[in-house]
């Protein structure tokens, strides 16, 4: 340890020994620590706080003032003022680097930046050395491919992934075949969209060495059982990698119940800020991985000769990291938890049940994904692309992605170019499904 650094740590130390609560709570903001007081706990007894209301999201109100039906959510979710104020306390009076200043407010700043590792580590139910940051869920599965991949697989080793996969849970194993020589598989799919876990077993063998699943499908919304994914990928030898964005959001998840060794997720779909992300990995194994990127931060000591890394995770975090939207991400975890998941799930299946049930009454409308989808309803209309449905409901003030959702090759295996995708999320309720059929009853009126 250089001098520097020696200063440095005895300097955050003093800080942390003066600032226990801040350095143990789960609060984003150094300042809002030592200016304000945080929000008390919620009684077990009290309510919860209110689901379908758009007032804390400024960002639903549209530029006329009229309601903006927002149902794009699966792409990325609005964000709560909460998660605004703390990014702009954040990125303003608090502002500074993060683990190399010896001044109090860099070393305040570090111990708000790690404080936040440690809400976003708790609220997926791990530990902050497990736990590290990333762009998002894309940067993170692509960290484990060419950091745990490139260092494990060889030629006649072999990778699971399934037909509904995200290009994110694709494309950077393609990457790693080409590198490594490994062979992809893919699973099929039953009947109603879900990951056939039962073809699953059938294909797996001792050559697999990785099994890579959505735990929610972003565009069927079907719902993984991962306690048995991750345990036919370990009855053969395999590790389990879990892409959670679209699960993080509104199911309740605990890496250790669910018994897999990867999980990665995005913070914008978390009701947090884009350009951040996160990987959770078992101790164990992220302990035993290379660097992916060098640079700043990730190293203990560099010499032209010889450099050696930073353990895990900052060896996986070079150069400066997101600061102020890992603060706004353990903000955004605050806010969901305050809410809690199984309420928002319970009330997002609500919505679900709700739509589908408007949708099959349609006899011109088919419906993609099974009947207990997870806030996502996909479907499409005879006669009308996905994309003239998206532009006339944006007409009427509503907003739903239409496209192949990066996932093309589900779509091929669902016969259709695209689909029109309905997600819903915290703040949505029944007037955004009834703004949604009569934007789809305009559109079949003016195609009739």
């Amino acid at each position: 340890m250089n001098e520097h650094d020696a200063n440095l740590r005895s300097r955050e130390a003093q800080l942390a020994n003066a600032s226990a609560g801040l350095a143990t709570s789960p609060a984003a903001s150094p300042a809002n620590a030592r200016e304000q007081q945080p929000a008390p706990a919620t009684p077990a007894s009290a309510s919860p706080a209110p689901l379908g209301s758009k007032a804390d999201f400024p960002g639903l109100l549209s530029p006329t003032g009229a309601p903006w039906h927002y149902l794009d959510t699966a792409a990325t979710a609005q964000k709560p003022q909460q998660v605004i104020d703390t990014v702009a306390r954040a990125l303003g009076a608090d502002y500074a680097t993060v683990h190399r200043g010896v001044y109090t407010r860099s070393a305040e700043m570090t111990l708000g930046y790690e404080a936040a590792r440690r809400r976003v580590a708790a609220f997926i139910g791990g530990r902050e050395d497990e736990l590290v940051f990333t762009r998002g869920a894309t940067e993170a599965i692509n960290l484990v491919a060419q950091s745990w991949g490139a260092a494990n697989l060889r030629p006649g080793d072999r990778i699971l992934l399934s037909e509904l996969e995200h290009h994110s849970n694709i494309v950077p194993w393609q990457l790693l075949s080409a590198r490594t020589g490994a062979a992809i598989d893919v699973c099929p799919l039953t009947e109603d969209g879900q990951i056939d876990l039962a073809a699953a077993e059938r294909i797996l063998t001792p050559a697999h060495r990785l099994v890579a699943f959505a735990h929610v499908s972003n565009v069927l919304g079907s719902v993984l059982d991962a306690r048995r994914a991750a345990d036919l990928a370990h009855s053969v030898g395999a590790r389990l990698l879990l892409d959670g964005c679209q699960a993080v959001p509104r199911l309740p998840v605990d890496v250790e119940a669910l018994g897999c060794d990867f999980y990665a997720f995005s913070g914008h779909k978390l009701y947090g800020p884009t350009g951040i992300g996160a990987l959770w990995a078992r101790a164990e194994i992220l302990a035993d991985m290379p660097p992916w990127q060098g640079g700043g931060a990730m190293i203990d000591k560099v010499t032209f000769e010889r450099t050696t890394y930073a353990p895990a995770p900052q060896r996986f975090e070079a150069g400066t990291p997101a600061i102020v939207e890992a603060i706004g991400l353990a903000a955004a975890c605050d806010y969901v938890e305050r809410i809690g998941r199984p309420a928002i799930h319970a009330h997002e299946t609500q919505l679900v049940r709700q739509t589908r049930e408007a949708l099959r009454g349609m006899n011109d409308v088919r419906l993609f994904g099974p009947e207990d989808s997870a806030g996502i309803v996909s479907f499409a209309l005879d006669g009308i692309h996905p994309h003239d449905l998206g532009t006339i409901l944006d007409e009427e003030d509503v907003a739903i992605r239409a496209g192949h959702h990066c996932a093309q090759p589900l779509m091929e295996r669902l016969g259709v170019p695209a689909t029109a995708r309905a997600s819903f999320g915290l703040y949505s309720d029944e007037a955004d499904i009834a703004a949604l059929i009569r934007g789809i009853e305009r559109t079949k009126r003016i195609f009739g």
